[in-house]
């Protein structure tokens, strides 16, 4: 069994998928959002594909620890895709992590649209290795 890493923006949602054990957070793949249903049920596929057993949702906080409008929003969303896959989700502090992704990018001297391509992929990847880092202590 898996755990899935989500980075639900208002364009796109990257997908990041752990190993059986739980170690590491991969790439999966850029949803890109079309409506409620559609993006619940593009994420369900993915989960029973992937045998996924818990979802980790990254949720947006203010810099000083306070939760901002988009935080309501993500956990409105959470509670929607728990009721629609039936599996527990839960969320991490995804502060800076579209940062630190677009750091990598940058020094990795990746162009601009390559970039908007994996971003999200590669956010969802920092959420869920933060995650299971603290998981596995």
């Amino acid at each position: 069994m898996r755990i899935m890493g989500l980075d639900v923006g208002e364009k796109r949602i990257g997908v990041a998928l752990s190993d059986l054990m739980k170690w590491t957070a991969q790439g999966h793949s850029v949803i890109e959002r079309k409506s409620l249903s559609e993006d619940l049920q593009k994420i369900k596929e993915i989960c029973d594909e992937n045998e996924v057993e818990e979802i980790v949702v990254g949720l947006p906080r203010n810099m000083n620890g306070t939760f901002g409008f988009k935080a309501e929003e993500i956990r409105e969303f959470s509670e929607k895709l728990e009721a629609h896959t039936k599996i527990k989700v839960k969320h991490w502090d995804e502060r800076l992590s579209t940062v630190s992704a677009q750091r990598v990018l940058l020094e990795a001297d990746v162009s601009r649209r390559k970039r908007r391509e994996v971003i999200d992929k590669l956010a969802a990847v920092n959420i869920l290795q933060n995650y299971l880092d603290r998981l596995n202590r």
